[in-house]
């Protein structure tokens, strides 16, 4: 039986919605709830469909954030203007999602709700330090991004929270940031490894590597280094370490543990390498 497909025309009334029936799911771009239920793995007696609900596609740069509505098409977060010069590293994290197709219907909540740990954008919203804001009948509460992944396709959303808006902190500290990403089965897979890093300065001297990895581990987990007056090398070499604790590779068809570490080790490798080479034309 085919779930019920509802279209509320405010945010109170697709919250009301969610709240009425336990089993009704958010539905933006639908791309990922498509496929989980050709494979037979998700049920929902209705869809809750937010995307005809004013304001939730908007996408504002306030000086010192990016806001970000759900609504908000993957494909614009990579190719705005706004985004690419104000936040670099989250336009070429979300660049790399599946394929242009995907792209241009799939939805910056739907993504970031779907909780997948190898999904492309959600390591630069670490090393951003990003805030999602989810809205209920309860009312809004704010999530900070490295509190939002909780487990294994497990997010901090409790039922009938809907993401409503994405906030990207924009900050002149950000020296250089980079994103890599390794498919081994095609360029438009996902991935089995990814590092989103940048170096962030603090007080004056101080430089601080924030490193976040997606696929090798059952979130997308971070970490930090200090590399003041490090060189290209010592860097590497201390980003590496770090990494490599963090690490927790799931085995699948795109690889096995070791493979997937040894992969993860050169993604963070070539971050570093690109962060080097990026500082040094600032």
């Amino acid at each position: 039986m085919n779930p019920r497909i509802l279209r509320p025309e405010s945010l109170a009334d697709a919250c009301a919605l969610l709240s009425q029936d336990e089993d009704a799911l958010v539905y933006g771009g639908g791309t990922a709830l498509q496929i989980l239920r050709k494979q037979g793995i998700l049920s929902a007696s209705s869809f809750v469909d937010i995307s005809g609900i004013p304001g939730l596609n908007n996408l504002h740069h306030t000086g010192n954030e990016l806001l970000v509505g759900p609504m908000v098409s993957i494909r614009r977060m990579e190719t705005d203007p706004v985004v690419r010069e104000s936040v670099p590293i989250a336009s070429a994290a979300y660049a790399k999602v599946a394929n242009p197709r995907v792209r241009n219907t799939a939805t910056v909540g739907g993504n970031i709700a779907h909780g997948d740990y190898r999904l492309d954008p959600p390591v630069a919203l670490l090393v951003l330090g990003a805030t999602i804001k989810a809205t209920s009948t309860a009312g809004t509460r704010a999530i900070p991004i490295d509190k939002f992944f909780i487990d294994f396709q497990l997010t901090a959303l409790n039922r009938g929270e809907i993401v409503t808006s994405i906030e990207i902190p924009i900050s002149n500290d950000v020296v250089a940031s980079t994103f890599v990403k390794f498919s081994s089965l095609s360029a438009n897979d996902w991935p089995s490894a990814s590092a989103a890093a940048a170096i962030v300065a603090r007080d004056g001297e101080a430089q601080i590597l924030r490193l976040a990895l997606g696929a090798l581990a059952p979130t997308p987990v971070m970490t930090a280094v200090d590399i003041t007056g490090m060189r290209e090398a010592q860097a590497t070499e201390a980003a590496v370490e770090s990494a490599m604790l963090i690490m927790d590779p799931l085995p699948d068809v795109r690889g096995g543990v070791e493979y997937k570490r040894n992969l993860g080790r050169i993604a963070v490798e070539n971050a570093v390498r690109n962060l080097w080479r990026d500082r040094q034309s600032v």
